[in-house]
């Protein structure tokens, strides 16, 4: 009897149904496929960290340390063919105060330090000051030779010159005529952010041809703008020039060169012949009037610190508005900068995501793929309850 009865509460009871699930079949107690939430797992995983990764070549500040109030710095010989236009420091270490030939204190709204006492009249004697700055150049040297470029640019002349570049870290190889050049000026385009940085390695020497012009525009600052030169720089007459130089040898700048910047030398001598070198300010937040470090023009121009497209900038920093050599005018008093939002942007170019952008992005998938692995798990405990619920039936 309690067999026939057994048999027939058996035959009695609804048969179990295969539950499919993802690309397999289970039958009795419905267990999910455990491949399905692995897939959902590293699914997750895989969008938010290629989310959140940083952009290839993102360039970063450089640290200057003691050097940035430095207009000037060199390690052999400071020379000067008056009358220059410095605004902010000048330095010369280890050699002597001696070796400053040419340069008077007159020529420099700044200070001008020297190893001894045997610098020009009224330069200040401080060889700890010069000897941390000069290590402090050689840490920011170091810091920009080290960032992985977001572009190498390996033809021969004129390599930058006539390119429109966003933020980033750009490689560059020598050049015997130039790399930047009149008719072909390089503009740097800050896409409207004011922390834009541009870094510019250059694995040899950096020349710039006469009357060639580096231009900012759309929120980029001189004060984040970087060269690392592996040899020597040259800035050929009349040259409208942003950025700060960092050469391990030396720097010469031809007649009339104008810099928005710093030209500072590691181991060898800075040449000057009546330049107007400015060392910009601390970077701002940019606006519709910015200019030579954010500030307006004209206040920029009577500080001696003016840049004018192919104009060579003369004494004092006013702008003559000389033709380049495309045959292009420019008018008095222009900066060779363009402000945020003026309608020559640029964009279209090699236009790269900035990392807050990527942070919004990362964070929806990662919502997404956190509300899928939910979901399949719900799924999962649902197929299970039902299954018991068929079994205990």
């Amino acid at each position: 009897m309690r067999s026939t009865r057994s048999t027939s509460a058996r035959q009695s009871r609804p048969p179990v149904m295969p539950t499919r699930i993802g690309t397999r079949r289970v039958r009795g107690r419905g267990r999910p496929a455990k491949a399905s939430l692995l897939v959902v797992a590293v699914s997750s995983l895989v969008v938010a960290g290629t989310t959140f990764a940083s952009p290839a070549g993102a360039a970063t500040t450089v640290q200057l340390g003691t050097a940035a109030p430095f207009a000037v710095l060199a390690g052999t010989e400071v020379t000067d063919i008056p009358t220059s236009a410095i605004t902010g420091d000048v330095g010369l270490s280890p050699a002597a105060g001696s070796n400053y030939a040419g340069l008077t204190q007159a020529e420099v709204t700044g200070t001008i330090y020297a190893t001894n006492a045997t610098g020009p009249a009224g330069s200040v004697d401080n060889p700890a000051l010069l000897t941390t700055a000069k290590n402090d150049l050689t840490t920011a040297y170091v810091s920009a030779a080290g960032q992985i470029p977001t572009a190498t640019f390996t033809t021969g002349d004129n390599q930058l010159g006539g390119k429109t570049l966003t933020p980033g870290v750009y490689a560059f190889g020598h050049a015997s005529t130039a790399n930047i050049t009149a008719a072909s000026p390089l503009v740097l385009n800050g896409e409207g952010d004011a922390n834009a940085v541009f870094v510019f390695q250059a694995s040899s020497d950096l020349v710039t041809a006469s009357n060639s012009v580096v231009q900012l525009e759309n929120g980029a600052q001189a004060c984040n703008v970087f060269w690392q030169v592996g040899s020597s720089a040259t800035l050929a007459t009349a040259s409208t020039f942003v950025g700060t130089i960092m050469a391990l040898t030396s720097a010469t700048l031809a007649s009339g060169a104008t810099v928005q910047g710093r030209v500072l030398a590691r181991n060898g001598a800075v040449t000057l012949d009546a330049n107007t070198i400015t060392t910009p300010p601390t970077c701002a937040a940019a606006s519709s009037n910015s200019a030579l470090g954010n500030a307006h023009p004209a206040t920029a121009l009577a500080s001696g610190g003016g840049i004018a497209i192919g104009a060579s900038g003369g004494s004092g920093g006013t702008a003559a508005g000389a033709a380049s050599g495309s045959g292009a005018t420019t008018t008095s008093g222009a900066t060779g900068i363009v402000p945020a939002g003026f309608p020559h942007t640029g964009l279209g170019g090699a236009a790269h995501a900035r990392f807050d952008d990527l942070i919004v992005l990362g964070g929806l998938g990662l919502a997404g793929s956190a509300a899928a692995f939910s979901m399949a798990v719900r799924r999962r405990r649902l197929l299970v309850s039902r299954t018991d619920a068929h079994v205990e039936a």
